[in-house]
């Protein structure tokens, strides 16, 4: 016979990602967010509370460390079946995961969970020596890794946390790992030259990007407690977007009417003022990563979309290092994506992420 015991309720669980001390329920926020947990029995089910305006959550989970599902949810709260008809005695390592980014344009996406079903017991999951914390865009969401190459649909189903080189990567170093990462964002603006698309101006937050009531109501808008996890390694994958906003036309915000632009000169070369203030910006998250994160190694990424910023990043990464002596922090190229392996939307596809994960987690174990 079933039991049914509430989330709160099973201090065996393992929460992962960057979320609320809330646990009825627990609300998953970003990429990769979710739960584990070592489960014994031979049936399995989760409580979800689902809702969105436009964007419906993805999620996929593993079981004992193999991918075998993934799926669309609908607005509602209902049960899902995990497993079912597995040997009742072995202890099944079950890990759900977040497909779907935080969604700055659907202030209403989430997913919320609330309670198991299940014909077993609950045994702890062993806490890993390394933990790695992921910055970026598109690509650390796993935008591309899902559908065929000629698929240019914006939409949640071509986003995956599972094979995504953040993933591969925390495989690879047996490691646990955050998201923290939002589309066609910068470092310094949006890929459009939205200013309010920098990625820095809302990592202090558990999850402020988000629009509206809801996201105040589940505490997305409270300042992250940093002290609860902290990274060994803070990974940042960012500079794509701020370099296609060069060549993108000007951006007007319509509360203020001001126009925000990233020039290229008549030539066609880089604006050297603004890749000045693009500079700055790197600069000054490295220093609030730091002032977060006092002890973790940084390391920027730059690479797997074209490398047409490298120079002024490397510039930035030294300059910061020599102004602050901070010696904990390095700049890896990572691989560029090619005709073999692009995936859907023009994007990185499973072959780029994996050769990506396989540079990086040499660079982390080097540095370990």
């Amino acid at each position: 016979m079933l039991k049914e015991r509430l989330l709160q309720d099973i201090s065996e669980l393992k929460v992962h990602g960057r979320t609320t001390a809330c646990r009825a329920p627990l609300t998953l926020f970003w990429t990769a967010s979710g739960f584990e947990c070592n489960v014994t029995g031979s049936e399995f089910w989760v409580e979800l509370e689902v809702c969105f305006d436009v964007f419906e959550p993805w999620f996929s989970y593993t079981i004992n460390g193999d991918w075998v599902g993934r799926q669309m949810l609908q607005k509602g709260r209902y049960w899902v079946p995990l497993f079912r008809g597995m040997s009742p005695e072995r202890v099944k390592n079950v890990h759900f995961f977040k497909d779907l980014q935080a969604m700055s344009d659907d202030g209403n996406s989430y997913i919320s969970i609330h309670a198991f079903r299940y014909d077993g017991e609950f045994y702890a999951v062993k806490d890993k020596e390394l933990k790695i914390e992921f910055i970026g865009d598109s690509i650390t969401s796993g935008e591309g890794l899902i559908g065929a190459r000629k698929e240019c649909d914006w939409i949640p189903m071509f986003f995956s946390a599972i094979k995504s080189y953040t993933y591969q990567t925390a495989q690879i170093l047996d490691a646990e790992y955050r998201i923290f990462s939002q589309s066609g964002w910068g470092v310094h603006n949006a890929w459009d030259n939205n200013i309010h698309g920098a990625i820095p101006k809302y990592y202090k937050e558990i999850c402020s990007l988000m629009p509206g009531a809801k996201n105040e109501t589940l505490g997305g808008n409270q300042p992250h407690d940093f002290a609860s996890w902290q990274p060994d390694f803070v990974v940042v994958n960012l500079g794509t977007n701020d370099a296609a906003s060069f060549d993108q036309p000007e951006w007007v915000d319509t509360q203020t009417g001001k126009c925000y632009k990233m020039r290229r000169t008549a030539e066609g070369d880089y604006d050297i003022e603004d890749i000045k203030i693009f500079q700055q910006a790197v600069k000054g998250f490295l220093a609030l990563i730091r002032e977060c994160n006092p002890k973790a190694h940084i390391i920027w990424c730059y690479g797997m979309l074209g490398i047409s910023l490298q120079l002024y990043l490397c510039e930035a990464v030294s300059a910061y290092m020599h102004e602050t002596g901070d010696q904990f922090v390095s700049y890896l190229q990572l691989p560029d994506t090619t005709k073999e392996s692009v995936g859907s939307r023009e994007h990185p596809g499973f072959l780029c992420h994996q050769q990506a994960a396989e540079v990086l987690s040499r660079h982390i174990a080097q540095m370990r």
